[in-house]
Order: C-alpha cells, then sequence, then structure tokens
C-alpha cells in the first residue's frame, strides 16, 4: 500500500510514471507496427529475420514497461478505472492481441525459419493484419479512458 500511498501523495511520481507508461506504450506500438508492416510486405529491403528479432525484444521490453507502469497508474484509482468502458475494452483487448502473437508465432514457425524471400502464407498475413487492428484498438481505448 506504500507505493500507491507515494504515488498519490508525491507532486513527481505519478506524472513520471505516466510519462514511462505513455513511453512504453509508444515504443510497444511502434515496434509492432514495423514488426507487422515488414511481415506484410513492408519494409522489404530490411533483413526479415533480423529486423522481427530486434523488434520483438523492444516489443516484449516495452510490454513489461507498459504493464508495470500500468498497474501502478491502475492503483491510484482502481474504482475510476474499473468502472470506465475504455478501459474495460482495453483490458479485454490486451489479452487476445497477446493471444494473437502467440498464434503468429505458432503458425509462422517454419515460415520464420525459412529465407524470408517468399512471401508468408495467409494465415501469417492474417495474424500481423490483427495485430496491427488489435494493438491500434488498444492504443485508442488507453486514449478514450480520460474522456469517458
Amino acid at each position: 500500500m506504500a507505493p500507491v500511498v507515494a504515488l498519490k501523495r508525491s507532486f513527481l511520481a505519478y506524472p513520471l510514471v505516466n510519462a514511462a507508461h505513455i513511453l512504453s506504450i509508444g515504443v510497444l506500438v511502434t515496434t509492432v507496427i514495423l514488426m507487422d508492416l515488414r511481415i506484410l510486405g513492408g519494409l522489404s529491403a530490411i533483413d526479415g529475420r533480423t529486423f522481427i528479432a530486434l523488434m520483438r525484444r523492444l516489443a516484449l521490453f516495452a510490454f513489461a514497461g507498459a504493464v508495470l507502469t500500468g498497474a501502478s497508474l491502475f492503483s491510484v484509482r482502481a474504482g475510476d478505472y474499473a468502472a470506465n468502458p475504455a478501459f474495460l475494452l482495453k483490458m479485454a483487448l490486451i489479452p487476445v492481441a497477446v493471444l494473437n502473437m502467440f498464434l503468429f508465432r505458432h503458425l509462422a514457425r517454419g515460415w520464420e525459419a525459412a529465407t524470408w524471400r517468399h512471401d508468408p502464407p495467409r494465415f501469417v498475413r492474417g495474424t500481423a493484419a490483427t495485430s496491427l487492428l488489435l494493438w491500434l484498438a488498444v492504443l485508442l481505448c488507453g486514449r478514450f479512458i480520460a474522456f469517458l
């Protein structure tokens, strides 16, 4: 409980945690968009295997940061957030987006091991397109939290 009280009372802590949350989300959404665009055929001048490996590491790091800072922000106004439809939709979409990532990892295993010179199979492109939509929806829901 002490960290929550400190977050509520500190002049700097809450804005700094909020800024770290926004930064984490920015890195996460940017890396996801870049990975998905690469899988969908964009950025083809970049080696796919190396690029996706780098973006995936950055995305996982940013996701962890977003979860930690988001949980801290939630703890300060849990009742308000728990009643906010945009927050609830965001919390429902995040596990779907994570499951989609695991589905991609499972379905694309053989394709990722290939040379990346071939177009990805339809189901791999489908998970990339779904990922784009889901993470952009998460981002929009996050922005709407303040307005509902």
